[in-house]
């Protein structure tokens, strides 16, 4: 796709995961990229230092030569955030909010304009160009807009198309779910490190066994459930470990923190 200027309009932990998963694997170049925030210098040129982006005075430099405009500050700030654009915002200018809960309708309300409109809900691997993206469309959003999202976002990783209703459960599941993956992480790494293994060692070899448990889930037809039970031999180590994580309820644990993410997301978009 044609290299257009992209604005991102907020400086947090998502903006920077896209824009370094964009510059690292030499998709998009810094000076293609704009950042703005509220009122944060120090943070603009921290990000300038790092990836040579370009930071922006004010919304009005920030817009104005914009062709993509990245959506990214926390949801609590997302009404005044948004209404700060209207001024300077065109019509033809792509919006594109990543925002947890934020409805497009609701942006559409705070811009007055009819631009194009698209959430996504990408995770911070997008770093490292292995984000899980999901993409829906607002009503003011045509086939060739979804079709420059999704060009988009496949250089960070893969992209999945959704119902804008269903956002709220892709946000509870895989945009914290990378969070989920450290908080085990962590605990296997306390663990070894309470075994006497190396912090170096323990790393080594969780990671590695986390990457490839991925890569299993996605090359192969099997659920989880039929790979799980491939590794659990009767009578085993494996077997054992399950039967205590099944005493602690852990399954169950899993599923109410994914449904609580969801119901915040939900909340989330109530915001006013």
């Amino acid at each position: 796709m044609k290299k257009e200027k992209i604005t991102f309009i907020g400086a947090g932990a998502m903006a920077e995961a896209i824009m370094e998963g964009l510059i690292k694997t030499n998709k998009w170049q810094a000076d293609l990229i704009t950042i703005k925030n509220r009122n944060n210098a120090e943070r603009l040129n921290e990000l300038q230092n790092k990836y040579g982006v370009i930071p922006a005075a004010t919304i009005k430099e920030a817009l104005s030569e914009a062709d993509i405009i990245f959506l990214a500050v926390k949801p609590k700030d997302a009404s005044q955030a948004v209404k700060n654009l209207e001024p300077f915002i065109k019509k033809e200018q792509l919006v594109i909010s990543v925002m947890a809960g934020i409805p497009t309708e609701k942006i559409t309300e705070w811009t007055k304009k009819e631009n194009p409109v698209l959430r996504a809900m990408p995770n911070t691997s997008a770093s490292i160009g292995y984000s899980a993206t999901a993409l829906s469309k607002g009503a003011f959003a045509s086939a060739s807009h979804v079709q420059k999202a999704v060009e988009l976002f496949e250089t960070i990783g893969t992209v999945t198309l959704v119902p804008e209703d269903k956002l709220h459960i892709v946000t509870g599941l895989s945009g914290s779910g990378p969070a989920y993956i450290y908080y085990i992480a962590e605990a296997m790494q306390k663990a070894a490190e309470e075994l006497s293994l190396s912090q170096e060692e323990a790393k080594t070899l969780i990671s590695q066994t986390l990457l490839g448990a991925s890569l299993m889930l996605k090359n192969t037809s099997e659920s989880p459930v039929e790979l799980r039970r491939k590794v659990t031999s009767p009578g085993g180590t494996t077997e054992a470990g399950i039967g205590k994580l099944d005493q602690y309820q852990v399954h169950d644990a899993f599923l109410a923190c994914i449904k609580k993410a969801v119901k915040r997301s939900e909340e989330l978009g109530n915001i006013k």
